[in-house]
């Protein structure tokens, strides 16, 4: 039962350690840290994305700053409250971490695949320029009663496809993780640069029941 549902959500990032290691929590003695691997895009810039590794995987106190790394896992998410209200907070859960000589120009270094339920109605709209987006937010389950809340975007033709989707339908997503900085407006003087995290979708199919 376990293996099917950990089958539903897989991730694979390559790329650059751009960060130390920081606590997040521990859980019956196993201490789990946050670090940034940098990803490349097709194009010339990257996304940095926060993985979640236990100690018991890695060294956690030693200097990894620059080393390149494949992780394979899965994409989580939690509820942090901030500010009065409830923040979804998203990181690449760590099964398996290697270390790499170099990449392949090849390499896929970001890739996500998701098995999971639309839990919130799709947002279409077009951009001043006229492309399509459609926002997505997948429920998928893990074990033991628990779900990870994913926001995916869609784009073009994959757009109007996911407009039309009704909540509670089944749906199946292959993309990469992005990381997008965005203003946060605090109060009438103050604003906050933060980075948000979404499945950028190159392909998407409803499962029949």
């Amino acid at each position: 039962m376990t293996d099917k549902v950990i089958e539903n959500n897989q991730v694979t990032v390559m790329g650059e350690v751009v960060s130390d290691f920081s606590f997040s929590h521990e859980i019956f003695g196993e201490g789990f840290y946050m670090v940034d691997v940098r990803c490349k895009r097709l194009s010339e810039s990257y996304d940095i994305i926060p993985v979640m590794v236990s100690d018991r995987l890695l060294d956690v106190t030693a200097d990894y700053m620059g080393e390149l790394i494949c992780v394979n896992g899965q994409f989580r998410s939690y509820n942090r409250h901030e500010e009065r209200r409830n923040r979804l907070v998203l990181s690449v859960f760590a099964r398996e971490v290697s270390f790499i000589d170099e990449m392949e120009e090849s390499s896929k270094t970001n890739q996500i695949f998701l098995d999971g339920y639309i839990c919130k109605e799709p947002i279409y709209r077009k951009t001043p320029l006229g492309r399509e987006i459609a926002d997505l937010l997948l429920a998928v389950n893990r074990p033991y009663g628990k779900s990870d809340y994913i926001p995916c975007i869609c784009w073009g033709r994959n757009a109007r496809y996911a407009n039309n989707f009704k909540v509670g339908e089944r749906c199946a997503v292959w993309g990469r993780i992005q990381s997008r900085e965005y203003m946060k407006k605090l109060d009438e003087e103050n604003v906050e640069r933060r980075v948000a995290f979404e499945v950028s979708v190159s392909k998407l199919e409803l499962i029949e029941a």
